[in-house]
């Protein structure tokens, strides 16, 4: 498996990745009909970078870095993570965020934060054990599509080792 940076012309193949995950409303907390046109903006234009993992020249999985906050707060990077549902379950995820914390790292962050962790999501776990803590739990913060309202995580991990 190859991860590289993203090219624009990579979003034909990232775009379907997308729209599967977001129109099922159960990980992200982007609108299920988020268009294509606003998905390209918030995964492509908005990160600082944007990275795409490719098996025999697929694009099966993509991953974004952006500061969480600006100014004092720029050294916390944000992440988002998807796997096309047939890569799911095979450690694509677990590959991009290893190699997201090197990228974070040699952009400059110290520190990594995902902001609103499903809690039923299966990559909580994973999560945990890449050695992300739950800093916080937000109860009935995110609207589950099929579950109602469930609780979300803050989940943090300082980077800088030195």
């Amino acid at each position: 498996m190859l991860i590289r940076e993203a090219q624009e012309q990579d979003f034909e193949a990232i775009w379907p990745i997308f729209h599967q995950i977001v129109k099922q409303g159960t990980t992200y907390a982007y609108a299920p009909e988020t268009s294509r046109d606003e998905a390209f903006d918030l995964w492509m234009k908005l990160p600082k970078k944007t990275y795409v993992a490719e098996l025999e020249g697929e694009i099966i999985g993509t991953y974004y870095l952006k500061a969480n906050q600006t100014g004092l707060g720029s050294h916390v990077c944000n992440a988002g993570y998807m796997v096309s549902e047939s890569a799911q379950g095979k450690g694509i995820g677990k590959a991009m965020c290893l190699h997201s914390q090197e990228q974070a790292m040699g952009l400059g962050f110290k520190a990594m934060q995902f902001n609103l962790v499903v809690s039923t999501n299966p990559a909580v776990q994973l999560w945990e054990k890449l050695g992300f803590e739950k800093i916080g739990c937000l109860p009935k913060a995110f609207q589950h599509q099929r579950l109602g309202y469930v609780d979300a995580f803050v989940m943090y991990k300082w980077l800088d080792l030195s």
